[in-house]
């Protein structure tokens, strides 16, 4: 990580390079309690932190403010944004529901290179999953989600997918460090892929929801390994 931070910029694509590599780190600190809820980031700690000017660093903040997990005041700095446990539970029981509802209307009018899309990130998915990187395979995850979002034909619901999930993400990189879910997410996209491929609304609506919600054991897991993070 820090070696690509390290690097000299040669054009605009290295520094949004750079730029997304920081808000990985970053986000990483706050999820797993580096950073605390309210802790000032303070820019040049930062750049001096990982060898970089303050631009990608600004942009970087910029991103994670996008996501919740930052508040930008003026004349003031980014701070850690507050967002209790109750906060993240919620957020990922309306994320259930948007994607019960994108992945059932896929079900309903999924294309032909919609289908090839979803067959192709599925099979990301698996190759990822045998790497056995839970970062990596999350990459793989978010654009498998992202198909079916397209795959809805509603652009409305689409947008709104994204944004939360956006919101989430760095919570969902975290609970696929929990026990086996790497294994048990991949098992659950074949299930959601196979209702959506064979038009079955109802069954792809209830995959990808229980494929979302944290609850019953996967809350103790996702708790205990939220714990266990911010305890280092």
């Amino acid at each position: 990580m820090n070696e690509l931070l390290l690097q000299r910029p040669n054009d605009a694509a290295t520094g949004a390079r750079r730029a997304d590599a920081l808000r990985l780190e970053l986000e990483s600190d706050i999820v797993t309690g580096a950073f605390q809820p309210g802790d000032r980031l303070d820019e040049q700690t930062l750049a001096d932190r990982f060898g970089v000017s303050r631009t990608p660093l600004r942009e970087a903040l910029g991103q994670l403010a996008a996501t919740g997990l930052v508040t930008l005041l003026p004349r003031r700095g980014a701070f850690v944004a507050s967002l209790s446990f109750r906060d993240i539970v919620e957020r990922f029981e309306t994320m259930a529901a948007l994607e019960a509802m994108a992945g059932g209307l896929a079900a309903r009018r999924i294309d032909g290179p919609g289908r090839r899309a979803l067959e192709a990130a599925l099979e990301e998915c698996r190759q990822e999953a045998n790497d056995g990187d839970s970062d990596s395979y999350y990459l793989a995850n978010e654009r498998f989600h992202h198909v079916i979002y397209a795959q809805s034909h509603n652009t409305y619901l689409a947008d709104e997918a994204r944004r939360l999930h956006i919101r989430l993400k760095a919570y969902r990189r975290l609970q696929l460090r929990a026990g086996a879910r790497v294994a048990a997410s991949l098992a659950e996209h074949e299930r959601i892929v196979q209702a959506i491929f064979a038009g079955e609304v109802e069954t792809a609506e209830r995959e990808l929801r229980a494929h979302i919600v944290v609850q019953g054991d996967r809350l103790n897991d996702f708790i205990a390994t939220l714990d266990s993070a911010q305890a280092r």
